[in-house]
């Protein structure tokens, strides 16, 4: 079958098999499926900025448009021996699917075709033509773990020279693998800040740059709510509340951390991992809130996430009406989201 197991990618991208004439990169690590992409298509030895010579699309353009795909493909090469065809967005659709099909029937010469996809669960129609076919190549790209992202902390730490204790690196790994480019861009972030230091990066120098500081006490108090712990909302909440002009910001904090909530458990629902799931989410969720907002998807059903957002929503009108009970208000709002979360385990 023209598939490779996650771990054989990496190996395959340093050498593509030159008879290879489609690429379908995907799975739920939509960074990875970014980075890797990128690699196949720098292989071809293109110059990826040349209209001419590389053409990109987006899937949802050739689902509207039926036999685009062919005629793109097939197109004669006028200023370069081949073409490269970059699609993104693929899906689901059969249309592109059955497109595929009839493309891999009868491959173009000169035309090589990348195609960028969302997590295919097997035995989704694009996922088993490619995997069908002679001339194809299916490439899955999961969220890092293990080794995995050893070997990229390694490789970003590496290009800047600086050591890391064991007790950060446990802690550095316990942040990143949800999203390949979000990975990297949080350990850029960590070699900036540890410019010019003379040691190893230590814990505290992970909780410095990494973790997100200026959110402080607005998540707190939301990532409490969720997890169901009354005494903590409570102590959080007269802490917080005590610094004017925080309603408002406990309120973004509140509807945006829902909002997540509700594209997390859209994202199980529909048959992807926790992790995954977690992983996609735009932007990405720092390190700290990752545990809890997988313990919520575990605890909160797509019903109650709602119910939650139209409380807190109705909420935003309620406390501009009444500003002398703007801080009532939202204390039993979120008293009451936190005993909700904290009952019984109800996927409701």
């Amino acid at each position: 079958m023209a598939q490779k197991k996650s771990h054989e990618v990496e190996s395959w991208l340093k050498r593509p098999d030159r008879e290879t004439v489609l690429v379908l990169v995907y799975g739920p690590d939509r960074g990875l499926v970014a980075e890797r992409a990128r690699k196949f298509a720098d292989s071809t030895g293109l110059p990826l900025d040349d209209p001419f010579s590389v053409v990109k699309l987006d899937a949802a353009s050739l689902e509207r448009d039926a036999g685009r795909l062919l005629d793109e493909a097939n197109a004669v090469a006028m200023f370069a021996a081949k073409r490269l065809l970059w699609i993104r967005g693929a899906g689901a659709d059969k249309r592109l699917a059955d497109e595929v099909k009839l493309l891999l029937a009868s491959p173009p010469v000169d035309t090589l075709i990348l195609l960028e996809a969302g997590d295919l669960k097997k035995g989704a129609a694009l996922r088993s033509v490619v995997e069908g076919a002679a001339k194809a190549m299916a490439l899955p790209c999961y969220p890092e773990e293990g080794r995995d992202l050893d070997r990229l902390i390694d490789e970003e730490l590496g290009m800047a020279q600086l050591a890391i204790t064991p007790d950060a690196r446990q802690l550095l790994r316990g942040s990143l693998g949800g999203d390949r480019l979000a990975s990297r861009s949080e350990l850029r972030k960590l070699t900036l800040y540890m410019l010019g230091a003379d040691r190893p990066i230590a814990v505290a120098d992970i909780q410095a740059s990494i973790s997100d500081v200026s959110q402080g006490s607005e998540e707190d108090v939301v990532s409490a709510m969720l997890a169901g712990r009354l005494a903590d909302v409570d102590e959080a909440l007269t802490r917080t509340l005590a610094t004017p002009g925080k309603i408002n910001q406990l309120l973004s904090a509140g509807i945006r951390r829902l909002q997540a909530l509700q594209t997390i458990r859209a994202a199980i629902d529909a048959g992807a991992s926790v992790s995954a799931a977690v992983g996609s989410v735009r932007p990405p969720l720092f390190f700290s809130q990752r545990a809890t907002m997988e313990q919520a998807a575990a605890t909160w059903a797509a019903a109650r996430i709602q119910r939650a957002l139209s409380r807190l929503q109705g909420l935003v009108l309620a406390t501009r009406q009444r500003p002398d009970l703007a801080a009532a208000l939202l204390r039993q709002a979120f008293l009451g989201l936190t005993a909700e979360a904290g009952g019984p385990r109800r996927r409701s």
